[in-house]
């Protein structure tokens, strides 16, 4: 199985530089745009200038924590639902099935969508394989991914070929990114939640990055691999030279899997 290969970006990116970005990743090849739902930054609207410059390029939020942002007060116009994913989480919820269960059942009401639910932990990856249409995973090893899809087609059951699984993965391009990759994997694993999931796994969270494409076929067990483009500014220029570069690395993985 060939993976579906997409970028993602923090939602707090300029929109000058989306307006500017999306249409080279389209004309790329690559299949989706996700952008993170972080405090400051607004993936909804990111996504609408997105919407205005492309045509066939995906659209997803990665993902809006629904503590923070309730469905009711989504703004989702603007955004074509056939290209769109809505991705959801519970944030720092007291109660995060139940509320990621009724966000699924409130978009299902308000768009034809595709809905996606953030998932670390088995019970929301199980929710998520019965009620939503993509489980996003995070920060997980080539082997974990593999025994985390696995789980995601027993739990699925009959739709298991209606569930995509979609795998986040910490990326650089090349080695001037190497601290700012290493301090990402550090704060994750000052994150209790992550550093409990990290232990369970038996790995350090930069096991989880791929350094330069490096392991990037590896990830061919999930149906999508976005690449989180960690860059030392974030710069349109370091942009660029991002999806060039990974969309080198698929395009050079091609010749030996035909």
């Amino acid at each position: 199985m060939r993976a579906a290969l997409s970028i993602g970006l923090p939602g707090t990116t300029d929109h000058a530089t989306l307006r500017a970005l999306a249409p080279r990743l389209e004309r790329l090849g690559f299949d989706r745009l996700w952008l993170n739902d972080v405090p400051g930054g607004d993936s909804l609207a990111g996504l609408r200038v997105v919407a205005e410059v492309t045509d066939r390029l995906g659209l997803a939020t990665g993902v809006i924590p629904l503590d923070r942002r309730p469905v009711e007060k989504l703004d989702l116009s603007g955004l074509p639902a056939g290209r769109t994913t809505i991705g959801i989480g519970s944030g720092g919820a007291r109660h995060p099935l139940e509320l990621v269960s009724a966000g699924l059942a409130d978009l299902r009401a308000r768009t034809t969508a595709a809905l996606a639910v953030g998932a670390l932990g088995p019970r929301m990856r199980r929710l998520a394989a019965r009620k939503a249409d993509a489980v996003l995973l995070n920060w997980l090893t080539p082997t974990a991914a593999q025994h985390a899809m696995e789980d995601l087609h027993r739990d699925a059951g009959d739709r298991a070929g209606s569930v995509r699984g979609v795998l986040y993965v910490r990326t650089i391009v090349d080695g001037a990114a190497r601290a700012a990759l290493q301090r990402e994997a550090d704060r994750y694993g000052s994150y209790s939640s992550y550093a409990a999931n990290f232990a369970r796994l038996g790995v350090s969270p930069i096991d989880a990055t791929i350094d330069r494409g490096a392991t990037l076929a590896a990830y061919d067990v999930v149906d999508e691999v976005v690449l989180r483009a960690i860059t030392v500014e974030g710069t349109l220029a370091e942009l660029e030279r991002f999806a060039d570069e990974a969309a080198r690395w698929r395009a050079a993985a091609a010749p030996a899997e035909e």
